[in-house]
């Protein structure tokens, strides 16, 4: 005994995993063959990622059928992208998962304006336009509106010169992606320049609610789920400067429909404004809007890069 335990021969090194699929065994032989990734961020999210795809198969049971009808609509979701359509954003946004990624990076901690999505019809180029411009090229109708409001940091300073780029659907509900040649290019969307007190002022119409659109295979999915893909009327507001954390927000219409049941989820009850009816002649015209007409005022708070 006491010569076997004394003995200087190394004992042999265990096996490394086998590499051979074994279904019980799934996601720990994938996400071992990620190991030698160089970048640990990068070997995190594939592992993460591989251990609960591998558990959502198992957890539901996934016919080889039902694998390829998944694949087919992936495929359909990517063919259905182009220029001024992101169909996996809208699939992204109808699972909720957009808006979770939105809140999760951007906490509000009761003390910022809180974040939304961002939504597939944002354009990289909106027109820049001079404080208290109207939006609306169109003139097609709407209610007329005047949109006021004020961009600070969290110790009341305001971001003097801060970008206010904002975008909308019409009184129908279309954006102007959605009706080219029927309304002018880049009609309902505004980038602002805040004034040395951080604030910004532009004419518009009431937005109305609006579906997303339904011709793909995201339609398909709310169509078989039994939800309707209808959206809160809202305005898209994206606020950025030097210095600070850029913050995309909605500002929603108080009353509208939709807004407990938004087929993107992006309501949140610190963005939803009154837009007060104002009957005043000489208001009206300071602004050069038609009397009466609606105001909302939206105070925006940001946070500096300093902020951790």
């Amino acid at each position: 005994m006491t010569d076997h335990i004394l003995d200087p021969t190394p004992a042999p090194a265990p096996a490394p995993p086998s590499g051979l699929f074994e279904a019980e065994r799934s996601a720990e032989i994938v996400a071992a063959s990620f190991a030698g990734t160089a970048d640990e961020r990068l070997r995190q999210v594939l592992g993460a990622l591989v251990r609960h795809t591998h558990a959502f198969v198992k957890e539901v049971g996934l016919t080889t059928e039902e694998w390829a009808a998944g694949v087919r609509f992936l495929t359909e979701t990517g063919r259905t992208c182009d220029d001024t359509r992101q169909e996996f954003i809208m699939l992204s946004d109808v699972l909720g998962v957009s808006m979770l990624v939105e809140t999760l990076n951007n906490p509000a901690d009761g003390r910022f304006t809180e974040s939304t999505v961002e939504g597939p019809f944002h354009l990289v180029d909106s027109p820049p336009r001079a404080l208290g411009d109207s939006i609306d090229e169109a003139g097609q109708g709407g209610e007329p509106c005047l949109v006021t409001g004020r961009v600070m940091d969290a110790d009341g300073h305001p971001v003097a010169g801060a970008r206010v780029d904002v975008w909308q659907a019409d009184a129908d509900g279309f954006y102007d992606v959605q009706r080219p040649g029927e309304v002018p290019d880049r009609n309902l969307r505004g980038l602002f320049t805040a004034d040395d007190d951080g604030r910004f002022r532009f004419r518009t119409i009431v937005p109305n609610c609006y579906p997303i659109p339904t011709d793909g295979p995201v339609g398909r999915l709310l169509r078989a789920t039994g939800r309707h893909a209808n959206r809160a009327a809202h305005l898209h507001i994206e606020v950025s400067a030097p210095g600070i954390r850029t913050l995309t927000t909605h500002l929603f219409v108080d009353g509208s429909r939709y807004l407990d049941s938004d087929a993107v989820f992006g309501v949140k009850e610190s963005l939803i404004r009154a837009f007060t009816r104002v009957d005043d002649p000489a208001r009206a015209a300071e602004h050069g809007l038609p009397n009466p007409f609606r105001h909302v005022d939206f105070p925006v708070t940001v946070r500096r890069d300093t902020e951790p």
